[in-house]
C-alpha cells in the first residue's frame, strides 16, 4: 500500500516527535548523580564547589558563542564587500592604528575577564578546609578500597556489582558520607595510576602509588552519586565504578556502627586522620 506524500511527512513527523519525547523522558527519570540518556550538559551540582564549575562552564559557553558569532559576522562582510565585484579596485591600506590597538587589547581584557573567576575557582577546588571526615581511597586493579581513620579504622572494598543499577555503575559497597559535611578524600594507587571522580561533586584527582594526594567536597543533596576511575589502568579500567551515598548525619551514625562490625578493622597507622593531616 503506497502511502502519499501527506501520510508520509505526517508519520515522520510522528516518529520525529516520539524520539523528542522518548528522549526527554530519559532525560527526566534519571536520577540525580548519575548519566542520563541523551544527556548534552553537566551533571546536577551537588556541591558548592560543582556549582561554580557549572557557572564557570555556562560563562565560557556563552562569552565563546559571542566571540564565534562576531567572527563570523567579520567574516560575511568581509566576503560581501571586498570581494572582486564589490571592491575591484582594492585598498592597499597595510596598518590602521586603531585597529591594531583594538585586536591587541580587546584579547587581553577577554583573558583577564575568564583568569579572575578560573583562578578564584581553583583555590576553591586546591584550598582544603577544615575537614568534618576523612576518607581514604585505594585504587586497586581493578576496585576501590575505602578507610575510614577518624570513624572506627575500619576499611571495605568496593566492586562493580553486575546484577545491580545502574549498569556499570552499581556497587556492593558504596562509600558513605553526611550530608553537608566537609569531606576530605586521600587517595593513593596500590599497583598502578588509578583516578578518583565523581562529577556531580566536582572532583576529579590522581591516585598514584607511593603518594597521597587529596581533595573535598560537601554535598548539599543526599541520595546515590556515581563517578568512574578516569585512568586508563589496566584492562578492566571501565569496571572499577565509584559509588557514594549521602546520608543524614543519624543514618551516617547508624551505618558506622553497622560498618564498625561488617569490615575487619585495619592498622591504624596506614590512615592519616582529619586532625592530623595537612591543612
Amino acid at each position: 500500500m503506497k502511502m502519499s506524500k501527506g501520510q508520509m511527512g505526517a508519520r515522520l513527523l510522528g516518529l520525529a516527535v516520539g524520539g523528542v519525547a522518548l528522549a526527554a523522558s530519559g532525560v527526566a527519570s534519571a536520577e540525580l548523580g548519575q548519566p542520563a540518556p541523551w544527556e548534552y550538559k553537566l551533571q546536577e551540582a551537588a556541591t558548592p564547589v560543582m556549582e561554580n564549575i557549572t557557572w564557570f562552564h555556562n560563562f565560557l559557553l556563552v562569552l565563546i558563542t559571542l566571540i564565534t558569532l562576531f567572527v563570523l559576522g567579520l567574516l560575511v562582510a568581509v566576503v560581501i564587500k571586498f570581494n572582486a565585484r564589490s571592491n575591484p579596485i582594492p585598498s592597499r591600506t597595510t596598518h590602521h592604528t586603531l585597529i591594531e590597538v583594538a585586536w591587541t587589547l580587546i584579547p587581553v581584557l577577554i583573558l583577564v575577564g575568564i583568569a579572575v573567576p578560573s583562578f578564584r575557582l581553583l583555590f576553591l577546588e586546591l584550598d582544603v578546609p577544615k575537614a568534618d571526615l576523612t576518607i581514604k581511597a585505594t585504587g586497586k586493579q581493578w576496585y576501590w578500597s575505602y578507610a575510614y581513620p577518624d570513624n572506627g579504622k575500619f576499611e571495605f572494598d568496593s566492586l562493580l556489582a553486575q546484577d545491580k543499577q545502574p549498569r556499570l555503575l552499581g556497587v556492593d559497597n558504596e562509600m558513605v558520607v553526611p550530608v553537608n559535611k566537609i569531606v576530605r578524600v586521600q587517595t593513593t594507587g596500590a599497583d598502578v595510576i588509578h583516578s578518583f571522580a565523581v562529577p556531580a561533586f566536582g572532583i576529579k584527582i590522581d591516585a598514584i602509588p607511593g603518594r597521597l594526594n587529596e581533595t573535598w567536597f560537601k554535598a548539599t543533596k543526599t541520595g546515590m552519586f556515581y563517578g568512574q576511575c578516569s585512568e586508563l589502568c589496566g584492562k578492566d579500567h571501565a569496571f572499577m565504578p565509584i559509588a557514594v551515598r549521602v546520608v543524614s548525619d543519624q543514618e551516617f551514625a547508624s551505618w558506622v556502627e553497622t560498618a564498625k562490625k561488617k569490615f575487619a578493622s585495619a592498622p591504624g597507622d596506614t590512615f592519616a586522620s582529619a586532625a592530623g593531616a595537612a591543612q
